[in-house]
């Protein structure tokens, strides 16, 4: 457990060793389930705290959705569109992404913030961006990408379509169960 809560943090620092362990190592994948469920639970409280349990639960659902859309998208453009053509970065380990991608988002952890009146926005907003970063560095490890703009490119607009997506989730579950 000792372990697992030291490379949580190692994750949060944006410590590159241990994204390279991580995208190396196939046994750490319920470690990287864990950080993402993690994320999602803490991130609903914060998000949709007041709401009650039924906005929370559609909060960590739309959160675990939008993790996954995330991750799909950032690993198929950093694979298609943002692809290197040097022979060593034709890596292209599906399951290593899903891990380093799990792991980016212990940052997102300070989204439980959200619940202090006022702080919301400003917290979503650090946590992205910091998520981001760490999910950049992730990538980047995990496909042994030589430029950091590719893998940034790749986050970005990866983090766009998951952003937009579960966005939309949000909406349309909130509305269909009668949260307001």
């Amino acid at each position: 457990m000792r372990l697992f809560f030291s490379r949580f943090l190692r994750a949060a620092k944006l410590d590159v060793t241990l994204y390279q362990e991580v995208a190396a190592d196939p046994l750490l994948l319920n470690q990287a389930w864990i950080t993402v469920l993690i994320y999602a639970m803490l991130s609903s409280w914060g998000s949709f705290g007041r709401a009650g349990a039924v906005g929370s639960n559609i909060a960590m659902i739309s959160s675990l959705i939008g993790w996954y859309v995330w991750a799909f998208f950032t690993y198929f453009l950093a694979t298609k569109l943002f692809r290197e053509t040097s022979a060593e970065t034709q890596r292209t380990d599906r399951k290593a992404v899903i891990r380093v991608m799990g792991f980016a988002t212990a940052p997102g952890v300070i989204r439980l913030l959200g619940i202090i009146p006022g702080l919301g926005i400003a917290v979503l907003v650090v946590a992205s961006i910091w998520m981001i970063a760490a999910a950049t560095i992730a990538v980047k490890q995990a496909l042994a990408i030589e430029s950091t703009a590719r893998a940034a490119g790749a986050c970005i607009i990866g983090w766009i379509i998951g952003a937009i997506l579960q966005g939309l989730l949000i909406v349309v579950l909130l509305s269909v169960f009668g949260v307001s």
